[in-house]
């Protein structure tokens, strides 16, 4: 299970947007937020690109979470502005 908050906030601190990962990784932006949300999973080959590309080093933590609990979107948001 992909940990979003983890991975948004490596999103913003990497200065990509959404549609410029899509792209890299051969999906359309709703491919890429259904992975982001746990709609869909990540294939192993996408992981390792979006390590390389967003620098991620501790892809455990982000990709193969056990457990993601998110009390509303609003903690999501805040997460991910306190980065930017």
């Amino acid at each position: 299970m992909t940990n979003t908050i983890e991975l948004e906030i490596a999103i913003k601190r990497a200065g990509f947007t959404k549609r410029e990962l899509a792209k890299k990784l051969g999906l359309s932006e709703m491919g890429l937020y259904k992975k982001i949300n746990n709609i869909t999973e990540f294939k192993a080959s996408e992981i390792s690109t979006l390590c390389e590309v967003l620098s991620i080093e501790n892809k455990d933590e982000i990709f193969f979470a056990q457990k993601v609990e998110f009390n509303s979107t609003k903690n999501q948001q805040a997460a991910c502005r306190e980065v930017s």
